[in-house]
């Protein structure tokens, strides 16, 4: 059985080790570009996306250096989210990871900039990887999964219809539909990159992925809505409030602390449940799901 915290710590130390050497291979580009790209992607975050990609990897039997690839490529897209996220024409953050976001460390706009280039670069992480440790097919069908999950049909429309609840009272189909694509929509792409890097792609385990990465999603960003309530912004290292500030719909809003806690319960233990089924060795996978609900930041 895998120890939870060693196996996030070397999860977290492999994938900021990978990010350095990806950033560092933009030979040519220009260094006030590459400087604020790392920035905003490295030393910082959870990697909670990375994590899921090399957890669900490693269970499809994927080889971590078959990971490496697309574990990267997640973390770049949502610092690219986060990023975007942060500008002042949509949530007007100053804070992100403990630090200046970064339109305030540099200007608003090599932030918009530097979003574009993690965008586009981590789509070239999957599809120029050199070794033959994933095939052409299978990097195709990554490519796939990913640009799914961070368009119009994951987190893009996902942040058009949290404007679209910003002041205005919205009915709970649309904050529902709101997190499964703004957050859910990458954290499930993660664990299907992960599988779709391994040998095991028979429909029942790869739909057992898939369900297990939409009741975790949801039930992280139901875990971030209770946090934006009950935490400073010292501990989240974002400012705390900001979707009371901005009048934003969220599980707390419709349903209390309470019940939202309740409910993010239901979705991790429907979670283990379903990653129990899918073989002898999921016992990290379980702990994520265990920690996504009972997580401090």
């Amino acid at each position: 059985m895998k120890d939870f915290e060693s196996t996030w710590r070397y999860y977290r130390q492999r994938i900021e080790s990978v990010l350095e050497d990806k950033f560092n291979s933009n030979e040519g580009a220009p260094t006030n570009l590459i400087d604020p790209m790392k920035y905003v992607c490295l030393d910082g975050g959870k990697r909670f996306r990375a994590f899921l990609v090399y957890a669900c990897g490693e269970l499809a039997g994927a080889e971590m250096a078959q990971l490496d690839a697309p574990a990267s490529a997640v973390e770049m897209m949502h610092a690219y989210s986060l990023t975007h996220d942060d500008l002042p024409c949509m949530d007007d953050d100053d804070l992100r990871r403990g630090k200046p976001t970064c339109h305030i460390a540099y200007d608003e706009a090599t932030a918009v900039l530097v979003g574009d280039a993690l965008q586009t670069q981590a789509f070239s992480t999957i599809s120029e990887e050199s070794d033959a440790l994933i095939s052409p097919s299978q990097r195709i069908k990554m490519i796939a999964e990913l640009a799914r999950a961070s368009g119009a049909r994951g987190m893009v429309g996902g942040q058009v219809l949290d404007m679209e609840a910003t002041g205005c009272r919205v009915d709970f189909e649309h904050l529902r539909l709101t997190h499964e694509l703004k957050t859910g929509a990458l954290i499930k792409a993660s664990s299907m990159l992960g599988g779709l890097a391994g040998h095991r792609h028979d429909e029942v385990f790869m739909k057992g992925l898939e369900e297990y990465a939409k009741n975790i999603g949801l039930a992280f960003q139901i875990a971030d809505d209770i946090l934006d309530v009950t935490r400073n912004s010292e501990t989240l290292g974002k400012p705390a409030g900001s979707d009371d500030r901005m009048d934003k719909a969220t599980y707390v809003t419709f349903f209390g602390v309470d019940e939202s806690i309740r409910q993010a319960e239901h979705l991790s233990n429907t979670a283990i449940e379903i990653i129990k089924g899918l073989g002898d060795n999921t016992e990290v996978l379980e702990q994520l799901a265990y920690f996504v609900v009972t997580r401090s930041y």
